[in-house]
């Protein structure tokens, strides 16, 4: 038994239609797992900030010290491993009061 080459085509189309459709599920359904996980990760970072806040008011601002600490060591490792950055120190070394300098960053560039 053999088909016409109409009856083939139109196999093939809707095949292909099938694909399509089933792709655009899948595009669909990701878009909406992709903002489920936003809208989780939101709601994480909000009861995160909440519980800092409660923390600070509670217990000082040791903990936004700390952080700054780290965020300061983790910008100083990031200066030092930059080839095209060095560090100038002001050069007043002693606590005799005197002329207060300032430390430079200079950018090289090549």
């Amino acid at each position: 038994m053999t088909f016409g080459r109409e009856f083939t085509r139109a196999v093939e189309d809707k095949q292909i239609a099938q694909q399509e459709a089933e792709r655009a599920r899948f595009i669909v359904e990701k878009a909406e797992q992709e903002r489920q996980a936003n809208v989780i990760r939101a709601e994480g970072e909000g009861e995160a900030a909440d519980i800092i806040s409660k923390a600070v008011a509670k217990s000082g601002n040791g903990l936004i010290m700390i952080r700054r600490i780290e965020t300061q060591k983790e910008l100083a490792q990031m200066l030092a491993n930059n080839p095209n950055v060095t560090y100038l120190p002001s050069g007043s070394g002693g606590g005799d009061g005197g002329s207060k300098g300032g430390n430079f960053l200079l950018g090289l560039r090549s």
